[in-house]
């Protein structure tokens, strides 16, 4: 690949097209608000001048709801030797092509499997999808040449391909990006009136709930306007769910001990659900997830505290597999909480003391 076309110069277009640059293609960028395809080439992701003919590769970047007909535009003027999309649904905008009559030989769904909760070119960088899955949906009409070229995207972008079929990717993306978005956002509705001393308790685990919900719903609505039936159906198990518990819950609040005992065994059984799913979250790397023991430190809210508190870990000759940072309400102060192999837990607690560090139980 010596050129290619980024149609839709927002995160992912602008990141995509930033990867390329870096490694050497010439990027040729196109917008429908030309101001924010100048602001990509001015972060160095390419030109925002046309290009004197076909390009190698044109990458449509554009909401689900438009990708059909700005593929369509773009093969119908033949402006590459092959073309892709990165939206997050891909049966429809096929489907919705092949309506149109369109040879789709050259054409190829794909989506990175990436993204920030901030949006446009000034949020892009050119590592956004490093160790990423890129999902690639061929079919058996597929030019092996425009494959070919879809897997070199995602190679110098740093990303893994994974090969799924359209529809399954839909329903798949329904189950772990669009539904629990939605969901995320219905626990934080709850707390936009809520009373300020209530807030002011927010910890980890509302942070860690409620993180996706800043994203922006323009874009959302786009998103799920696209995949809504595989959505509804998600919602519709989580409702049922909700509704058992909240039966549980009310059970508890009964005087008959029976009723008490059973809704004790209602809760725990959703909570027992929940681990059995959480534990299939892949871990690090992509592997099995794996039990890491924590050693929390309390650490000062200064320049440079991070960046101490690693090397003493590898000074200790302690790998941190993850870190969490919890930040100590109305003091400017944190703590830290390092996850290491069980054996290095004790290893890396005696270091750290004996390097000064206040460790947190």
């Amino acid at each position: 690949m010596r050129t290619a076309l980024v149609l839709g110069t927002g995160l992912i277009g602008t990141s995509a097209a930033l990867a390329l640059a870096q490694r050497g293609v010439t990027v040729h960028l196109a917008d429908r608000d030309p101001e924010q395809a100048r602001t990509a080439a001015a972060l160095g992701a390419g030109t925002d001048e046309a290009p004197d003919g076909p390009v190698d590769l044109a990458i449509v970047a554009a909401p689900p709801a438009h990708v059909a007909t700005a593929l369509a535009d773009a093969m119908r003027r033949g402006l590459a030797r092959g073309y892709l999309d990165v939206a997050s649904v891909k049966g429809g905008p096929r489907r919705e092509l092949e309506a149109l009559g369109l040879d789709l030989s050259a054409y190829i769904g794909t989506h990175p499997m990436a993204g920030r909760e901030k949006s446009g070119p000034l949020a892009a960088t050119g590592d956004l999808f490093e160790g990423r899955p890129w999902v690639l949906t061929p079919t058996a009409e597929t030019d092996t040449e425009v494959l070919n070229l879809a897997l070199e995207l995602v190679s110098h972008c740093h990303a893994v391909p994974v090969v799924m079929d359209a529809d399954a990717h839909d329903r798949a993306v329904a189950l772990v990006s669009h539904m629990p978005h939605l969901v995320s956002s219905m626990v934080a509705a709850r707390l936009e009136h809520a009373e300020e001393a209530a807030v002011r308790l927010c910890g980890g685990g509302i942070r860690d709930v409620t993180r996706i919900a800043g994203s922006d719903p323009r874009m959302w609505i786009d998103i799920l306007s696209a995949n809504p039936g595989p959505v509804a159906d998600l919602l519709t198990e989580v409702a049922a769910d909700l509704e058992g518990t909240v039966q549980a819950l009310r059970a508890l609040q009964s005087a008959d001990e029976d009723k008490r005992r059973e809704g004790a065994a209602g809760v725990e059984k959703v909570l027992r659900r929940g681990n059995a799913g959480q534990v299939r979250v892949p871990g690090k790397h992509g592997s099995a997830p794996r039990v890491y023991e924590v050693v929390a430190v309390l650490i000062d809210d200064q320049p440079g505290q991070l960046a101490r508190i690693f090397a003493d870990a590898g000074r200790a000759g302690v790998n941190v597999e993850d870190v969490r940072i919890e930040h100590a309400t109305g003091r400017q102060a944190g703590l830290v909480q390092l996850l290491v192999e069980p054996k290095a837990a004790a290893v890396l607690t005696a270091a750290l003391r004996e390097r000064g560090w206040a460790i947190r139980q």
